[in-house]
Protein backbone atom coordinates (compact mmCIF):
# COMPACT_ATOMS: atom_id res chain seq x y z
CA UNK A 1 0.00 0.00 0.00
CA UNK A 2 1.20 3.49 -0.78
CA UNK A 3 2.75 5.01 2.37
CA UNK A 4 0.77 8.22 1.90
CA UNK A 5 -2.49 6.30 1.80
CA UNK A 6 -1.39 4.38 4.88
CA UNK A 7 -0.84 7.59 6.85
CA UNK A 8 -4.16 8.99 5.69
CA UNK A 9 -6.00 5.89 6.90
CA UNK A 10 -4.29 6.12 10.29
CA UNK A 11 -5.31 9.77 10.72
CA UNK A 12 -8.87 8.97 9.67
CA UNK A 13 -9.09 6.18 12.22
CA UNK A 14 -7.67 8.45 14.93
CA UNK A 15 -10.30 11.12 14.25
CA UNK A 16 -13.06 8.56 14.42
CA UNK A 17 -11.80 7.41 17.81
CA UNK A 18 -11.32 10.94 19.26
CA UNK A 19 -12.89 13.59 17.00
CA UNK A 20 -12.63 16.39 19.57
CA UNK A 21 -8.84 16.49 19.53
CA UNK A 22 -8.45 18.45 16.32
CA UNK A 23 -11.92 19.70 15.48
CA UNK A 24 -13.00 23.31 16.14
CA UNK A 25 -16.29 25.17 16.75
CA UNK A 26 -18.18 26.50 13.76
CA UNK A 27 -17.74 30.26 13.63
CA UNK A 28 -14.68 30.14 15.89
CA UNK A 29 -10.98 29.58 15.26
CA UNK A 30 -8.49 27.25 16.93
CA UNK A 31 -4.77 27.88 17.14
CA UNK A 32 -1.61 26.68 18.83
CA UNK A 33 0.39 29.17 20.91
CA UNK A 34 2.55 29.34 24.02
CA UNK A 35 -0.46 28.57 26.21
CA UNK A 36 -1.25 25.44 24.26
CA UNK A 37 -4.22 24.98 22.00
CA UNK A 38 -6.57 27.99 22.06
CA UNK A 39 -10.18 28.62 21.04
CA UNK A 40 -11.10 32.13 19.87
CA UNK A 41 -14.75 33.11 19.35
CA UNK A 42 -15.58 36.70 18.44
CA UNK A 43 -18.95 36.06 16.80
CA UNK A 44 -21.83 38.34 17.72
CA UNK A 45 -24.20 35.44 16.95
CA UNK A 46 -22.88 33.33 19.85
CA UNK A 47 -25.46 33.34 22.65
CA UNK A 48 -24.29 30.45 24.85
CA UNK A 49 -21.17 28.50 25.72
CA UNK A 50 -20.58 25.93 22.94
CA UNK A 51 -21.26 22.35 24.05
CA UNK A 52 -18.68 20.58 21.83
CA UNK A 53 -15.46 22.35 22.78
CA UNK A 54 -12.42 20.15 21.96
CA UNK A 55 -10.96 18.50 25.04
CA UNK A 56 -7.37 19.56 24.36
CA UNK A 57 -8.19 23.27 24.59
CA UNK A 58 -6.09 25.08 27.22
CA UNK A 59 -7.34 28.60 26.58
CA UNK A 60 -10.82 29.87 25.70
CA UNK A 61 -11.42 33.43 24.61
CA UNK A 62 -15.04 34.39 23.86
CA UNK A 63 -15.48 38.16 23.58
CA UNK A 64 -17.93 40.70 22.17
CA UNK A 65 -20.66 38.08 21.93
CA UNK A 66 -24.14 37.88 23.40
CA UNK A 67 -23.49 35.52 26.28
CA UNK A 68 -25.92 36.31 29.10
CA UNK A 69 -25.18 33.57 31.63
CA UNK A 70 -22.76 30.88 32.71
CA UNK A 71 -24.89 27.81 33.44
CA UNK A 72 -23.91 24.85 35.55
CA UNK A 73 -21.16 22.66 34.09
CA UNK A 74 -20.46 25.07 31.24
CA UNK A 75 -16.93 23.67 30.79
CA UNK A 76 -17.23 20.11 32.05
CA UNK A 77 -15.68 18.68 28.82
CA UNK A 78 -12.50 20.77 29.07
CA UNK A 79 -11.09 19.88 32.47
CA UNK A 80 -7.57 20.82 31.27
CA UNK A 81 -8.65 24.47 30.76
CA UNK A 82 -6.21 26.97 32.31
CA UNK A 83 -7.22 30.32 30.84
CA UNK A 84 -10.80 31.51 30.49
CA UNK A 85 -11.43 34.95 28.99
CA UNK A 86 -15.06 36.02 28.70
CA UNK A 87 -14.63 39.81 28.43
CA UNK A 88 -17.14 42.29 27.01
CA UNK A 89 -20.20 40.09 26.84
CA UNK A 90 -23.58 40.56 28.50
CA UNK A 91 -23.20 38.05 31.31
CA UNK A 92 -25.55 38.86 34.18
CA UNK A 93 -25.85 35.46 35.91
CA UNK A 94 -23.13 33.10 37.04
CA UNK A 95 -24.26 29.72 38.41
CA UNK A 96 -22.66 28.55 41.63
CA UNK A 97 -21.43 25.45 39.77
CA UNK A 98 -20.49 27.15 36.51
CA UNK A 99 -16.73 26.51 37.17
CA UNK A 100 -17.18 22.89 38.09
CA UNK A 101 -14.57 20.45 36.70
CA UNK A 102 -11.93 23.19 36.24
CA UNK A 103 -9.28 22.29 38.83
CA UNK A 104 -6.45 23.57 36.60
CA UNK A 105 -7.94 27.02 35.93
CA UNK A 106 -5.36 29.74 36.58
CA UNK A 107 -6.91 32.82 35.03
CA UNK A 108 -10.53 34.03 34.85
CA UNK A 109 -11.31 37.32 33.15
CA UNK A 110 -14.87 38.67 33.17
CA UNK A 111 -14.20 42.32 32.40
CA UNK A 112 -16.96 44.48 30.93
CA UNK A 113 -19.98 42.31 31.74
CA UNK A 114 -23.12 43.06 33.75
CA UNK A 115 -22.59 41.02 36.89
CA UNK A 116 -24.19 42.59 39.95
CA UNK A 117 -23.13 39.67 42.16
CA UNK A 118 -20.77 36.71 42.05
CA UNK A 119 -21.27 33.31 43.72
CA UNK A 120 -17.97 33.45 45.60
CA UNK A 121 -18.26 29.85 46.79
CA UNK A 122 -17.97 28.82 43.13
CA UNK A 123 -14.21 29.31 43.49
CA UNK A 124 -13.99 26.21 45.64
CA UNK A 125 -13.78 24.37 42.29
CA UNK A 126 -10.77 26.47 41.16
CA UNK A 127 -8.16 26.09 43.92
CA UNK A 128 -5.23 27.12 41.66
CA UNK A 129 -6.81 30.38 40.41
CA UNK A 130 -4.22 33.19 40.38
CA UNK A 131 -5.85 35.97 38.35
CA UNK A 132 -9.44 37.17 38.78
CA UNK A 133 -10.48 40.19 36.71
CA UNK A 134 -13.95 41.58 37.48
CA UNK A 135 -13.49 45.23 36.57
CA UNK A 136 -16.21 47.21 34.79
CA UNK A 137 -19.11 45.18 36.15
CA UNK A 138 -21.94 46.17 38.50
CA UNK A 139 -20.83 44.59 41.77
CA UNK A 140 -22.21 46.53 44.73
CA UNK A 141 -21.59 44.10 47.60
CA UNK A 142 -18.65 42.04 48.81
CA UNK A 143 -19.67 39.44 51.42
CA UNK A 144 -17.49 39.03 54.47
CA UNK A 145 -16.14 35.67 53.24
CA UNK A 146 -15.93 36.54 49.55
CA UNK A 147 -12.15 35.89 49.30
CA UNK A 148 -11.98 32.85 51.53
CA UNK A 149 -11.76 30.42 48.61
CA UNK A 150 -9.10 32.35 46.69
CA UNK A 151 -5.92 31.44 48.59
CA UNK A 152 -3.51 31.66 45.66
CA UNK A 153 -4.58 34.91 44.02
CA UNK A 154 -1.83 37.20 42.82
CA UNK A 155 -4.14 39.68 41.03
CA UNK A 156 -7.66 40.75 42.00
CA UNK A 157 -9.29 43.57 40.05
CA UNK A 158 -12.57 44.97 41.45
CA UNK A 159 -12.17 48.47 40.02
CA UNK A 160 -14.94 50.38 38.21
CA UNK A 161 -17.83 48.63 39.90
CA UNK A 162 -20.57 49.96 42.19
CA UNK A 163 -18.98 49.23 45.56
CA UNK A 164 -19.93 51.79 48.20
CA UNK A 165 -19.53 50.08 51.57
CA UNK A 166 -17.45 47.01 52.37
CA UNK A 167 -16.09 45.61 55.61
CA UNK A 168 -12.39 45.26 56.34
CA UNK A 169 -13.20 41.69 57.38
CA UNK A 170 -13.46 40.85 53.66
CA UNK A 171 -9.66 41.19 53.51
CA UNK A 172 -8.96 40.01 57.05
CA UNK A 173 -10.53 36.67 56.02
CA UNK A 174 -8.48 36.48 52.83
CA UNK A 175 -5.84 33.72 53.15
CA UNK A 176 -3.31 35.87 51.29
CA UNK A 177 -3.60 38.62 53.92
CA UNK A 178 -3.62 36.17 56.79
CA UNK A 179 -0.33 34.65 55.58
CA UNK A 180 1.22 38.10 55.37
CA UNK A 181 0.39 38.78 59.04
CA UNK A 182 2.19 35.73 60.35
CA UNK A 183 5.49 36.56 61.98
CA UNK A 184 7.10 33.15 61.69
CA UNK A 185 8.97 32.26 58.53
CA UNK A 186 10.62 34.49 55.94
CA UNK A 187 8.29 37.11 54.45
CA UNK A 188 9.97 36.85 51.05
CA UNK A 189 8.44 33.41 50.54
CA UNK A 190 4.98 34.94 50.13
CA UNK A 191 4.08 36.08 46.64
CA UNK A 192 2.84 39.61 46.11
CA UNK A 193 -0.85 40.14 45.43
CA UNK A 194 -2.02 43.16 43.40
CA UNK A 195 -5.35 44.58 44.51
CA UNK A 196 -7.34 47.07 42.36
CA UNK A 197 -10.23 48.87 44.10
CA UNK A 198 -10.23 52.32 42.50
CA UNK A 199 -13.10 54.00 40.62
CA UNK A 200 -15.84 52.81 42.93
CA UNK A 201 -18.40 55.22 44.47
CA UNK A 202 -17.21 54.85 48.07
CA UNK A 203 -19.48 56.33 50.77
CA UNK A 204 -17.06 57.60 53.41
CA UNK A 205 -19.13 57.40 56.57
CA UNK A 206 -18.74 55.35 59.73
CA UNK A 207 -19.59 52.11 57.92
CA UNK A 208 -16.43 52.41 55.84
CA UNK A 209 -14.22 53.23 58.84
CA UNK A 210 -12.64 49.77 59.12
CA UNK A 211 -11.97 49.52 55.38
CA UNK A 212 -10.36 52.97 55.30
CA UNK A 213 -8.09 51.93 58.15
CA UNK A 214 -7.17 48.78 56.23
CA UNK A 215 -6.28 50.77 53.09
CA UNK A 216 -4.13 53.15 55.13
CA UNK A 217 -2.21 50.32 56.76
CA UNK A 218 -1.93 47.80 53.92
CA UNK A 219 1.50 46.97 52.61
CA UNK A 220 3.46 44.22 50.86
CA UNK A 221 2.80 41.52 49.97
CA UNK A 222 -0.55 43.21 49.21
CA UNK A 223 0.01 46.03 46.74
CA UNK A 224 -2.69 48.51 45.73
CA UNK A 225 -2.76 49.21 42.01
CA UNK A 226 -4.02 52.70 42.87
CA UNK A 227 -3.65 53.74 46.51
CA UNK A 228 -5.49 57.06 46.01
CA UNK A 229 -9.00 55.86 46.62
CA UNK A 230 -11.50 58.75 46.73
CA UNK A 231 -14.82 59.35 48.46
CA UNK A 232 -18.00 59.87 46.45
CA UNK A 233 -20.12 60.73 49.47
CA UNK A 234 -21.41 62.13 51.74
CA UNK A 235 -21.50 65.44 49.94
CA UNK A 236 -19.11 67.21 52.29
CA UNK A 237 -16.47 64.50 51.69
CA UNK A 238 -16.88 64.10 47.95
CA UNK A 239 -13.51 64.04 46.18
CA UNK A 240 -11.42 63.54 49.31
CA UNK A 241 -8.80 60.79 49.45
CA UNK A 242 -9.03 58.03 52.01
CA UNK A 243 -5.85 59.18 53.73
CA UNK A 244 -7.43 62.65 54.25
CA UNK A 245 -10.50 61.55 56.20
CA UNK A 246 -10.97 60.41 59.79
CA UNK A 247 -14.21 58.52 60.29
CA UNK A 248 -16.07 58.15 63.59
CA UNK A 249 -17.84 55.12 64.98
CA UNK A 250 -21.46 54.52 64.07
CA UNK A 251 -24.17 55.74 66.44
CA UNK A 252 -27.91 55.29 66.79
CA UNK A 253 -30.10 58.32 65.88
CA UNK A 254 -30.82 60.91 68.56
CA UNK A 255 -33.63 63.35 67.72
CA UNK A 256 -34.40 66.75 69.24
CA UNK A 257 -36.43 69.91 68.59
CA UNK A 258 -35.94 73.47 69.81
CA UNK A 259 -39.60 73.69 70.85
CA UNK A 260 -42.00 70.76 71.12
CA UNK A 261 -45.08 72.92 71.81
CA UNK A 262 -45.87 75.67 69.32
CA UNK A 263 -48.79 78.09 69.22
CA UNK A 264 -48.99 80.11 66.03
CA UNK A 265 -51.53 82.48 64.44
CA UNK A 266 -53.53 81.18 61.52
CA UNK A 267 -52.50 82.24 58.04
CA UNK A 268 -48.77 82.31 58.67
CA UNK A 269 -46.18 80.06 57.02
CA UNK A 270 -44.90 77.72 59.73
CA UNK A 271 -41.63 75.76 59.69
CA UNK A 272 -41.25 72.82 62.06
CA UNK A 273 -37.63 71.82 62.64
CA UNK A 274 -36.02 68.75 64.15
CA UNK A 275 -32.35 67.88 64.53
CA UNK A 276 -30.97 64.37 64.24
CA UNK A 277 -27.56 63.29 65.44
CA UNK A 278 -26.56 59.93 63.97
CA UNK A 279 -23.88 58.10 62.05
CA UNK A 280 -24.31 57.01 59.34
CA UNK A 281 -26.65 59.68 58.10
CA UNK A 282 -30.21 58.51 58.82
CA UNK A 283 -33.38 58.44 56.77
CA UNK A 284 -35.75 61.10 58.13
CA UNK A 285 -39.51 61.39 57.63
CA UNK A 286 -42.48 63.20 59.17
CA UNK A 287 -45.87 61.78 60.10
CA UNK A 288 -49.00 63.81 60.83
CA UNK A 289 -52.76 63.44 60.67
CA UNK A 290 -53.37 65.26 57.38
CA UNK A 291 -50.45 63.76 55.46
CA UNK A 292 -52.71 62.16 52.85
CA UNK A 293 -54.73 65.36 52.37
CA UNK A 294 -52.00 67.95 52.68
CA UNK A 295 -48.51 66.73 51.80
CA UNK A 296 -46.21 69.47 53.10
CA UNK A 297 -42.73 70.07 51.73
CA UNK A 298 -39.88 68.52 53.73
CA UNK A 299 -36.20 69.40 53.35
CA UNK A 300 -33.35 67.54 55.04
CA UNK A 301 -29.75 68.71 54.92
CA UNK A 302 -26.57 68.08 56.92
CA UNK A 303 -25.36 70.78 59.30
CA UNK A 304 -22.27 68.91 60.48
CA UNK A 305 -20.52 65.58 60.06
CA UNK A 306 -23.03 63.64 62.17
CA UNK A 307 -26.00 66.04 62.45
CA UNK A 308 -28.81 66.71 59.99
CA UNK A 309 -31.65 69.21 60.11
CA UNK A 310 -35.10 68.36 58.79
CA UNK A 311 -37.70 71.06 58.18
CA UNK A 312 -41.41 70.72 57.41
CA UNK A 313 -43.08 73.80 55.90
CA UNK A 314 -46.80 74.44 56.46
CA UNK A 315 -47.98 77.24 54.14
CA UNK A 316 -50.77 79.48 55.49
CA UNK A 317 -51.47 77.39 58.58
CA UNK A 318 -55.12 76.63 59.23
CA UNK A 319 -56.84 75.44 62.42
CA UNK A 320 -57.24 72.03 60.78
CA UNK A 321 -53.43 71.75 60.67
CA UNK A 322 -53.20 71.66 64.45
CA UNK A 323 -52.01 68.43 66.04
CA UNK A 324 -48.88 66.33 66.57
CA UNK A 325 -46.10 66.27 63.98
CA UNK A 326 -43.61 63.46 64.52
CA UNK A 327 -40.08 63.55 63.13
CA UNK A 328 -38.58 60.06 62.88
CA UNK A 329 -35.01 59.11 61.99
CA UNK A 330 -33.55 55.65 61.37
CA UNK A 331 -30.31 54.01 60.35
CA UNK A 332 -29.10 50.41 60.55
CA UNK A 333 -28.50 50.73 64.31
CA UNK A 334 -32.04 51.79 65.24
CA UNK A 335 -34.50 54.67 65.17
CA UNK A 336 -35.72 57.57 67.28
CA UNK A 337 -38.45 60.21 67.03
CA UNK A 338 -39.58 63.51 68.50
CA UNK A 339 -43.13 64.91 68.45
CA UNK A 340 -43.98 68.59 68.02
CA UNK A 341 -47.43 69.72 69.13
CA UNK A 342 -48.80 72.51 66.94
CA UNK A 343 -51.69 74.74 67.96
CA UNK A 344 -53.14 77.14 65.39
CA UNK A 345 -55.22 80.05 66.70
CA UNK A 346 -57.10 82.87 64.99
CA UNK A 347 -55.15 86.11 64.55
CA UNK A 348 -57.43 87.62 67.22
CA UNK A 349 -59.81 86.32 69.87
CA UNK A 350 -63.50 87.18 69.44
CA UNK A 351 -65.31 87.45 72.77
CA UNK A 352 -68.10 89.83 71.84
CA UNK A 353 -69.21 91.18 68.46
CA UNK A 354 -67.84 94.62 69.36
CA UNK A 355 -64.72 93.59 71.27
CA UNK A 356 -62.05 92.56 68.79
CA UNK A 357 -58.64 92.09 70.38
CA UNK A 358 -55.80 92.51 67.88
CA UNK A 359 -52.78 90.20 68.16
CA UNK A 360 -50.54 92.76 66.50
CA UNK A 361 -50.74 96.52 66.33
CA UNK A 362 -52.53 97.80 63.29
CA UNK A 363 -50.23 99.16 60.65
CA UNK A 364 -50.92 102.63 59.29
CA UNK A 365 -52.49 102.58 55.88
CA UNK A 366 -53.77 99.01 56.14
CA UNK A 367 -57.46 99.96 56.21
CA UNK A 368 -59.80 97.70 54.26
CA UNK A 369 -62.84 99.12 52.47
CA UNK A 370 -65.62 96.57 52.15
CA UNK A 371 -68.96 96.68 50.36
CA UNK A 372 -71.70 94.42 49.13
CA UNK A 373 -71.05 93.98 45.44
CA UNK A 374 -73.79 91.53 44.52
CA UNK A 375 -76.86 89.82 45.92
CA UNK A 376 -77.72 86.30 44.81
CA UNK A 377 -80.75 84.17 45.54
CA UNK A 378 -79.03 82.45 48.44
CA UNK A 379 -76.56 85.03 49.73
CA UNK A 380 -74.36 88.01 49.03
CA UNK A 381 -70.96 88.67 47.46
CA UNK A 382 -68.54 90.90 49.32
CA UNK A 383 -65.86 92.97 47.69
CA UNK A 384 -63.04 94.73 49.48
CA UNK A 385 -60.00 96.86 48.78
CA UNK A 386 -56.97 97.31 51.06
CA UNK A 387 -56.16 100.99 50.88
CA UNK A 388 -52.41 101.76 50.73
CA UNK A 389 -51.43 98.13 51.24
CA UNK A 390 -47.65 97.76 51.37
CA UNK A 391 -47.61 94.66 49.16
CA UNK A 392 -51.06 94.10 47.62
CA UNK A 393 -49.87 91.03 45.71
CA UNK A 394 -48.80 89.35 48.95
CA UNK A 395 -51.52 90.49 51.33
CA UNK A 396 -53.65 87.86 53.08
CA UNK A 397 -57.10 88.62 54.44
CA UNK A 398 -59.21 87.16 57.21
CA UNK A 399 -63.00 87.01 57.00
CA UNK A 400 -65.17 86.54 60.08
CA UNK A 401 -68.67 85.41 59.21
CA UNK A 402 -71.52 84.52 61.54
CA UNK A 403 -74.68 85.53 63.34
CA UNK A 404 -74.49 89.01 64.77
CA UNK A 405 -74.87 87.85 68.36
CA UNK A 406 -72.53 84.83 68.05
CA UNK A 407 -69.56 84.89 70.41
CA UNK A 408 -67.41 82.94 67.93
CA UNK A 409 -67.64 83.42 64.20
CA UNK A 410 -66.40 81.27 61.35
CA UNK A 411 -62.93 82.25 60.13
CA UNK A 412 -62.03 82.15 56.45
CA UNK A 413 -58.52 82.90 55.18
CA UNK A 414 -58.20 84.49 51.76
CA UNK A 415 -54.90 84.37 49.89
CA UNK A 416 -53.19 87.14 47.93
CA UNK A 417 -54.81 88.39 44.76
CA UNK A 418 -58.42 87.62 45.84
CA UNK A 419 -60.76 90.45 46.88
CA UNK A 420 -64.22 88.90 46.68
CA UNK A 421 -66.07 86.26 48.65
CA UNK A 422 -69.62 84.93 48.46
CA UNK A 423 -71.55 84.22 51.66
CA UNK A 424 -74.18 81.56 50.92
CA UNK A 425 -76.60 79.21 52.69
CA UNK A 426 -77.99 82.00 54.85
CA UNK A 427 -80.95 81.40 57.13
CA UNK A 428 -84.10 83.52 56.74
CA UNK A 429 -84.99 86.21 59.27
CA UNK A 430 -81.47 86.20 60.71
CA UNK A 431 -79.08 88.99 61.52
CA UNK A 432 -75.49 88.43 60.28
CA UNK A 433 -72.17 90.23 60.56
CA UNK A 434 -69.25 89.89 58.14
CA UNK A 435 -65.86 91.51 58.80
CA UNK A 436 -62.81 91.73 56.55
CA UNK A 437 -59.34 92.54 57.89
CA UNK A 438 -55.75 92.29 56.86
CA UNK A 439 -54.16 89.24 58.41
CA UNK A 440 -52.99 89.75 62.03
CA UNK A 441 -55.05 92.93 62.40
CA UNK A 442 -58.35 93.60 64.07
CA UNK A 443 -61.25 94.87 61.93
CA UNK A 444 -61.64 98.64 61.97
CA UNK A 445 -64.63 100.86 61.52
CA UNK A 446 -66.19 100.35 58.14
CA UNK A 447 -64.67 96.88 57.70
CA UNK A 448 -67.79 95.06 58.95
CA UNK A 449 -71.14 94.67 57.25
CA UNK A 450 -74.25 93.83 59.28
CA UNK A 451 -77.31 92.63 57.37
CA UNK A 452 -80.63 90.90 57.97
CA UNK A 453 -82.16 88.24 55.79
CA UNK A 454 -85.84 88.48 54.91
CA UNK A 455 -88.70 86.42 56.32
CA UNK A 456 -89.26 82.85 55.28
CA UNK A 457 -92.30 83.42 53.08
CA UNK A 458 -94.19 80.96 50.95
CA UNK A 459 -92.34 78.61 48.62
CA UNK A 460 -93.50 80.60 45.62
CA UNK A 461 -91.89 83.80 46.90
CA UNK A 462 -89.01 82.31 48.86
CA UNK A 463 -86.39 82.37 46.09
CA UNK A 464 -87.26 86.01 45.30
CA UNK A 465 -87.61 87.40 48.81
CA UNK A 466 -85.29 85.26 50.87
CA UNK A 467 -82.75 87.99 51.46
CA UNK A 468 -83.40 91.65 52.26
CA UNK A 469 -80.05 93.21 52.97
CA UNK A 470 -80.29 95.91 55.61
CA UNK A 471 -76.86 97.37 56.23
CA UNK A 472 -76.61 99.40 59.34
CA UNK A 473 -74.84 102.50 58.33
CA UNK A 474 -76.36 105.16 56.20
CA UNK A 475 -74.17 105.93 53.25
CA UNK A 476 -75.76 104.75 50.06
CA UNK A 477 -78.54 102.64 48.71
CA UNK A 478 -77.39 99.76 46.52
CA UNK A 479 -79.26 99.04 43.32
CA UNK A 480 -79.72 95.33 43.91
CA UNK A 481 -82.58 92.94 43.16
CA UNK A 482 -85.04 91.38 45.58
CA UNK A 483 -85.86 94.68 47.29
CA UNK A 484 -82.51 94.93 49.09
CA UNK A 485 -81.24 98.19 50.45
CA UNK A 486 -77.99 98.78 52.29
CA UNK A 487 -76.20 101.51 54.17
CA UNK A 488 -72.71 101.39 55.67
CA UNK A 489 -72.07 100.78 59.37
CA UNK A 490 -71.38 103.17 62.24
CA UNK A 491 -74.06 105.79 61.36
CA UNK A 492 -74.95 108.74 63.52
CA UNK A 493 -78.43 108.66 65.07
CA UNK A 494 -79.87 111.15 62.56
CA UNK A 495 -78.17 109.89 59.48
CA UNK A 496 -81.03 107.71 58.39
CA UNK A 497 -83.24 110.73 58.12
CA UNK A 498 -81.68 111.18 54.73
CA UNK A 499 -82.29 107.56 53.71
CA UNK A 500 -86.09 107.85 53.27
CA UNK A 501 -85.60 110.81 50.99
CA UNK A 502 -83.03 108.95 48.96
CA UNK A 503 -85.03 105.79 48.61
CA UNK A 504 -88.20 107.37 47.09
CA UNK A 505 -86.08 109.10 44.48
CA UNK A 506 -84.75 105.70 43.45
CA UNK A 507 -88.30 104.36 43.34
CA UNK A 508 -89.43 107.18 41.08
CA UNK A 509 -86.51 106.43 38.79
CA UNK A 510 -87.83 102.91 38.39
CA UNK A 511 -91.52 103.82 37.78
CA UNK A 512 -91.42 102.15 34.40
CA UNK A 513 -91.34 98.77 36.07
CA UNK A 514 -94.48 96.68 36.40
CA UNK A 515 -96.79 97.78 39.22
CA UNK A 516 -97.13 94.25 40.56
CA UNK A 517 -93.36 93.77 41.07
CA UNK A 518 -93.07 94.71 44.72
CA UNK A 519 -89.55 93.32 44.94
CA UNK A 520 -88.22 96.03 42.59
CA UNK A 521 -88.72 98.81 45.19
CA UNK A 522 -87.97 99.40 48.81
CA UNK A 523 -91.70 99.11 49.58
CA UNK A 524 -91.21 95.37 49.77
CA UNK A 525 -89.28 95.81 53.04
CA UNK A 526 -91.19 95.44 56.31
CA UNK A 527 -92.72 98.66 57.55
CA UNK A 528 -90.71 98.69 60.73
CA UNK A 529 -87.33 98.27 59.12
CA UNK A 530 -86.24 101.90 59.37
CA UNK A 531 -87.21 102.10 63.02
CA UNK A 532 -84.70 99.43 63.83
CA UNK A 533 -82.06 100.96 61.59
CA UNK A 534 -82.12 104.50 62.89
CA UNK A 535 -82.83 103.59 66.50
CA UNK A 536 -80.81 100.53 67.38
CA UNK A 537 -81.46 101.23 71.07
CA UNK A 538 -85.17 100.75 70.66
CA UNK A 539 -86.22 104.36 69.93
CA UNK A 540 -88.93 104.85 67.33
CA UNK A 541 -88.66 107.12 64.36
CA UNK A 542 -91.01 108.08 61.59
CA UNK A 543 -92.54 104.93 60.17
CA UNK A 544 -92.90 104.54 56.46
CA UNK A 545 -96.43 103.93 55.20
CA UNK A 546 -96.99 100.31 54.24
CA UNK A 547 -96.71 99.41 50.62
CA UNK A 548 -99.92 99.37 48.66
CA UNK A 549 -100.92 95.78 47.84
CA UNK A 550 -103.23 94.31 45.30
CA UNK A 551 -106.65 93.67 46.84
CA UNK A 552 -106.94 90.12 45.45
CA UNK A 553 -103.57 88.89 46.63
CA UNK A 554 -103.25 87.68 50.17
CA UNK A 555 -99.96 88.47 51.83
CA UNK A 556 -98.65 85.70 54.08
CA UNK A 557 -97.59 86.68 57.59
CA UNK A 558 -93.91 87.19 58.16
CA UNK A 559 -91.45 88.16 60.85
CA UNK A 560 -90.35 91.78 60.96
CA UNK A 561 -86.64 91.97 60.05
CA UNK A 562 -86.16 95.14 62.07
CA UNK A 563 -87.17 93.35 65.26
CA UNK A 564 -83.82 91.53 65.09
CA UNK A 565 -82.04 94.72 66.02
Amino acid sequence: MDPICHIFLLLLAFHKINPSVSSCITGCSCSQDSFGRSLLCMSALLRQIPANIPQDIRKIRIENSHLTELPRGSFENVSALEYLWLNFNNITVMHIKSLEYLPALKELRLQGNKLSSVPWTAFQDTPTLKILDLKHNRLDVLPEHALRYLPNLTYLDLSSNQLTIISRDVFYNWPVYQRSQRTEGPLEAISNAVLALHDNPWICDCRLRGFVQFIKSVGPPIILMNSYLTCSGPKFRTGKFFHEVELNSCTKPLTSALDTNLTVPAGLNITLTCFVQASPSPAVWWTYALKLLRAFNVTTEPVSEDTVRSELLIPAARPADAGNYTCTAANFLGNASVAINLRVVAPWASTTPRGWAPMAPAEPGAHVEVRIAKQTVYGITLEWFAAAAAEPGETWYTLLVGRYDAAQKDTIYIGPGVNTYSVTDLLPATKYEVCVAVRNQAPRKGQCVVFVTGSDVSQLEQREKLIHIVVIVCAMVLAVPAGMYACTAEALPGCLARCPSACPRRRRGGSAQAAGSKESTLDSLPAGSEDGLCRPDGGRGARRPPAREEPDKARPPHRNSADLY
